[in-house]
């Protein structure tokens, strides 16, 4: 792969910064199945980033990227949903933070698939 590691990623950094304010949010909710739920999610993206980065594989790599892209979009229903519940109050800034996670993981999963073709 690369040189880099996951750490060196700043969509891992962010993700993990995601998870941790998903924790801190959700700490006093009595919901324990959506928070369970939505705990998993949110600290699925950053452990499939680095899973991914560790492999031996672009091809693994864009495979992780994509199942912590999809874990993001589970958690971003899942805000919704807590919203709706009345357990998120505000959810802006979770919601912006999961698109710009999003975003940020389709460029890496682009960037890998030039760099595929490019050398094979």
């Amino acid at each position: 792969m690369s040189s880099a590691s996951f750490e060196d990623f700043e969509v891992w950094k962010r993700g993990c910064r995601q998870a941790l304010e998903i924790y801190a949010v959700l700490k006093s909710t009595k919901d324990f199945g959506l928070k369970n739920q939505m705990e998993r999610a949110a600290v699925s993206v950053p452990s499939n980033i680095a899973e991914g980065a560790e492999r031996d594989s672009p091809k693994e790599f864009i495979r992780f990227l994509n199942i912590a892209k999809g874990s993001n979009a589970e958690l971003r229903t899942q805000i919704y949903l807590a919203t709706k519940l009345g357990i998120i109050v505000d959810p802006n800034a979770l919601i912006q933070e999961a698109r710009e996670i999003s975003a940020m993981l389709q460029g890496l999963i682009g960037s890998l698939r030039k760099k595929l073709k490019t050398d094979s």
